[in-house]
């Protein structure tokens, strides 16, 4: 990975946590314990599966 991609990435990474924040409940960021918990849960469900969908799709893009 390039140094410019790195900016990038974690330019981007801040923003995705502010809103995984921002959508937490207070009760369950009080502790390491439960950020890890709630962020997991949240990349889980949130980005995992666009991830997967969008690398799938490019993937078929290429094998066209």
């Amino acid at each position: 990975m390039t140094a410019e991609d790195k900016k990038l990435l974690e330019a981007h990474i801040k923003e995705i946590v502010k809103i995984l924040y921002k959508n937490t409940q207070p009760e369950k960021i009080q502790t390491f314990e439960g950020i890890e918990t709630s962020v997991g849960d949240q990349v889980l469900e949130h980005v995992s599966p666009k991830s997967a969908f969008f690398l799938s799709e490019k993937r078929l893009s290429q094998e066209r």
